[in-house]
């Protein structure tokens, strides 16, 4: 689609440009006239400008859902495999070797961990966008040390990077949130990580059951009192305060 704009709008430039002058005007256009001409390209240029930025957005965020919703089917196999145990969270700073979510969980895809992946330690390299471990509508590069774009919520194993709960403890799995767009750096945190303007006004969740959501920034987030929402409507952040 984004070809086609492009293809589309250099058409309507070439026609524009090209007009044969009008029968009274046998010398050339006058100069009203050709302002209006390009007036109108500037237009169909600005719209098709529009049109194909509003499209790579969508693309964008589309791929992000798709990248959560791996994960979440990398927790389903794992939790098979390991008698309805979760993934340990592993590390905040991502040094976790063997037991954390971002070594477990590519395990059970048979996609490299994140300690093999180059760009986690340096920012001159380009992002594969159609990477799990990469969201392309975020920005954010390696501070030199590691480079989460999703980050897991703490609240579900427990504080400490060596709890671990059964999935099957969890009183209401569809609604918590499990992984979710990381506005820092921390590949485990808590609601205070989450990112509130990108994708549109919202961020996605990953949710233990799945599923993957995009709220308005507004449903998890007060912006008056600038903090997370605790308990917003269909999104567990503490799965056991739901008991």
């Amino acid at each position: 689609m984004p070809g086609s704009m492009a293809v589309k709008c250099s058409e309507n430039l070439h026609a524009l440009t090209t007009l044969k002058p009008c029968a009274g005007h046998p010398s050339g256009w006058t100069l009203i006239e050709a302002c209006l001409s390009l007036a109108m390209a500037s237009v169909m240029v600005s719209l098709s400008l529009a049109g194909l930025q509003r499209v790579q957005k969508q693309a964008r965020s589309v791929m992000c859902r798709s990248h959560l919703g791996q994960w979440g089917q990398a927790t389903a196999l794992y939790c098979l495999d390991n008698q309805d145990w979760l993934p340990l969270d592993g590390a905040p700073n991502g040094r976790s070797l063997r037991q954390a979510w971002y070594v477990n969980l590519p395990l059970s895809l048979g996609i490299q961990s994140y300690h093999e992946q180059a760009w986690r330690t340096n920012r001159a390299l380009s992002l594969p966008t159609s990477s799990i471990w990469i969201c392309p509508s975020n920005p954010r590069r390696s501070n030199g040390i590691n480079l989460f774009h999703y980050t897991l919520n703490r609240h579900v194993n427990g504080s400490g990077s060596g709890n671990q709960v059964k999935i099957t403890t969890i009183p209401n799995p569809d609604q918590t949130i499990w992984l979710y767009d990381n506005a820092r750096e921390a590949a485990v945190a808590g609601w205070n990580h989450v990112h509130t303007n990108l994708h549109g006004l919202g961020a996605h969740f990953g949710q233990l059951g799945g599923s993957v959501i995009h709220p308005h920034a507004k449903d998890y987030w007060d912006f008056e009192l600038d903090r997370p929402r605790i308990m917003p409507r269909g999104m567990d952040w503490i799965p056991s305060l739901r008991e």
